[in-house]
């Protein structure tokens, strides 16, 4: 269950975050959500794909990293087997939360406290000994900065694609190399034929 908190340099100051890929350290999903402002770096490793965020109902396109809950196959024992790594991924444990209220809210960095990357003793410092952002920090809240204006785009070109009615159904029949079959259902795809009768 995830603690989401807002950042704070005097109560978090001596938090710590672990680097580094793996099962232990929350990779293990089976597809995350991506955005168009990554798409190139995404589609040279990754399936894109769309989905349905189950507790909306609204299309995202995601990076499909496995074919069952759980399974991430570009996780190895000595990290992440992929030239580039989904920003959702990277930004992990923090997330964009809205600081204040109404008109007056804006975007502010939380922390997660129970996601398996805050340690209090191994990892990149928050902070420095001043208090001030550490590098790592700064990086996180630029990919951070990133990710909320891609969230928008994301949104505004799943509309799009719904506007013109470009998502369709697929099924994933699945073949593997000791014979074992599987069918993955839930995505979507760009119907093409219909892309190319506009």
């Amino acid at each position: 269950m995830s603690q989401y908190e807002i950042l704070d340099k005097e109560k978090h100051r001596r938090l710590r975050i672990r680097t580094g890929n793996g099962a232990a350290l929350g990779d293990a999903v089976m597809y995350v959500m991506t955005y168009p402002m990554e798409f190139r770096d995404i589609q040279s490793c990754y399936p894109i794909l769309f989905t349905k965020d189950p507790n909306t109902g609204g299309f995202f396109a995601a990076a499909v990293l496995g074919f069952e809950a759980d399974q991430n196959l570009f996780l190895q024992q000595d990290g992440w087997d992929a030239s580039y790594i989904p920003a959702l991924i990277q930004r992990q444990p923090f997330l964009i939360a809205r600081g204040g209220e109404g008109e007056n809210a804006s975007p502010v960095v939380s922390l997660d406290l129970d996601h398996p990357r805050v340690s209090q003793d191994e990892g990149e410092a928050l902070f420095d000994g001043d208090g001030d952002p550490s590098d790592f920090l700064k990086q996180k809240i630029a990919l951070l900065d990133k990710l909320h204006h891609g969230l928008q785009h994301g949104s505004g070109f799943v509309d799009t694609l719904l506007q013109h009615e470009l998502l369709e159904q697929i099924s994933l029949d699945i073949a593997f190399n000791d014979g074992s079959k599987k069918t993955v259902q839930g995505f979507y795809c760009i119907a093409e034929e219909r892309l190319y009768q506009l």
